[in-house]
């Protein structure tokens, strides 16, 4: 027979039981994001106020199209994932569940935007 302690079965487990795993998932994208956000900037920056056609051009380049659908979908999930943590922090009830239907909703809505305009961009 095995015999646990307390401290035994909670080593690895917030309270809801995926703590840990929530947290290396956040600090993951965080890297992750902290290295492709500012090579991002720069060539967003620079597709900035020129005319249709060459930002068209500028996201039509294989580097600049991948990384863009890098960063909506990693920082989108990165977003949801913290924001429904301060939901779950502070808020109870009706209010919690419909903020977490409300902020995952919306990261997946932006997300799906921003894919699709990419892809017409990219094709």
């Amino acid at each position: 027979m095995r015999y646990l302690t307390d401290r035994k079965r909670a080593v690895g487990k917030g309270a809801s039981g995926t703590g840990t795993e929530h947290h290396w998932s956040m600090t993951l994208s965080a890297v992750g994001l902290a290295f492709m956000v500012p090579a991002w900037l720069y060539i967003f920056g620079k597709a900035l106020g020129q005319s249709r056609e060459a930002v068209v051009a500028t996201f039509g380049h294989p580097f600049p199209a991948i990384l863009t659908g890098l960063i909506l979908v990693v920082g989108l999930r990165h977003y949801i994932g913290g924001a429904a943590v301060m939901i779950e922090d502070y808020a109870r009830g009706t209010a919690r569940k419909l903020a977490l239907i409300g902020v995952t909703s919306l990261g997946w809505i932006i997300g799906a935007t921003g894919l699709f305009a990419l892809v017409r961009m990219a094709l």
